[in-house]
């Protein structure tokens, strides 16, 4: 397993003690992770669902609207997106930095390595199924991934957990059988399900003997540390500033910076975009390096097919919008190793290449 500060510390006094969780630390945890989940997943996406059904919509396409392409790229641009991606996803970004400090200030250490940081495919299936009712988009899913870790979850274990929480999002899978036709969503979820747990078995059968005795180190090392002493709440706060501090800025910049970009990763739509293979796997990079809110791909795809763009280049969207982007894998930097990051970027765009061509030789079109 890749990770950081898996180094031993250099100094040959002892390390410092840190708080270990006090027996209510998981009630704590609990309680914030159901009750941030339904008022910012849970209840909304229900209704939602409703709308979906009636309307067979979800709302416009936040990447262009109803235009055929995106605005030229500036200034004004770059902030309208940010903007409206800002209102879509800031609450679930919050409770996401909350629950990633807190695994760390609430939750023993014993825990996360138990059930996620297992080299075996039992670490990936677990990291995926706790993924499903999680329902965050790849950004705010990584303060999670963040904190699970930095307390030794496996590197198949993180990201069945990481891409999980976008590609296997039971909501999106039912707005998208209302919006865009239930065979979309059975494509999705065949894939999605191929993508998470299978991504996450290859990424643990490559860690090296080397990565996994400094994880085995690391664990001791924290174990150790896990002692009485402090306030609980001034550690999660703690832990939860310097969250922030390390990941919110560099993800506001690369939101600006692909908002001003969209033009430039999605050309003008219309009958040219064809389902050839040069346009499959353009929008496949494409796709895996834009950012998204949760479902923002239903509104993109329906916009993309209703303009007369082929079905190809649609379905590669389904499977590479969700999972990662370019702000999702920077503030995973320091979470995962360059090589690992490459992989997960490199076998989302080749599901998105193939969920394009499954597209296409299935026939799927606008419901």
């Amino acid at each position: 397993m890749s990770a950081p500060n898996a180094q031993l510390p250099q100094s040959p006094r002892s390390p410092q003690p840190v708080q270990a969780p006090p027996g209510y630390g998981w009630a704590i945890f609990v309680l914030l992770a159901v009750a941030g989940l339904f008022y910012v997943k849970w209840f909304p996406y229900y209704h939602r669902a409703f709308t979906a059904e009636s309307t067979h919509s979800i709302g416009k396409s936040i990447l262009m609207g109803s235009a055929a392409s995106a605005p030229a790229p500036s200034l004004n641009a770059a902030l309208d997106y940010a903007l409206a991606y800002g209102r879509a996803i800031w609450q679930a970004m919050v409770l996401g930095l909350l629950l990633g400090s807190g695994i760390q200030a609430l939750l023993p250490v014993q825990w996360v390595a138990r059930v996620l940081g297992q080299r075996g495919f039992g670490s990936v299936a677990a990291g995926g199924l706790l993924s499903v009712p999680g329902m965050m988009c790849t950004c705010c899913a990584a303060p999670v991934v963040a904190g699970l870790r930095a307390r030794n979850a496996s590197t198949g274990g993180a990201i069945a957990f990481w891409l999980g929480n976008s590609v296997l999002n039971p909501a999106t899978l039912v707005f998208m059988g209302f919006v865009l036709g239930w065979q979309w969503s059975a494509l999705r979820l065949v894939l999605g399900v191929l993508l998470v747990f299978g991504l996450g078995w290859l990424a643990n059968r490559l860690v090296t003997p080397q990565e996994a005795s400094a994880a085995d180190d690391r664990l001791a090392l924290l174990a150790r540390q896990q002692a009485e002493g402090g306030n609980v709440f001034v550690r999660w706060a703690r832990i939860f500033t310097r969250m922030a501090v390390r990941l919110v800025p560099e993800y506001i910049v690369l939101v600006l910076l692909l908002g001003a970009a969209r033009a430039w990763l999605f050309p003008h739509i219309g009958p040219d975009v064809t389902s050839s293979i040069g346009w499959i796997v353009a929008f496949a990079v494409a796709g895996m390096l834009f950012v998204i809110p949760t479902a923002g791909e239903v509104p993109i795809i329906q916009a993309m097919l209703a303009l007369g763009m082929g079905v190809g280049p649609a379905g590669a969207l389904l499977m590479t919008l969700p999972p990662v982007s370019v702000p999702s894998l920077a503030m995973l930097a320091g979470s995962f190793s360059p090589r690992v990051l490459a992989l997960v970027a490199g076998v989302v765009v080749l599901f998105g290449i193939v969920s394009g061509l499954a597209a296409l030789a299935l026939g799927l079109g606008a419901a």
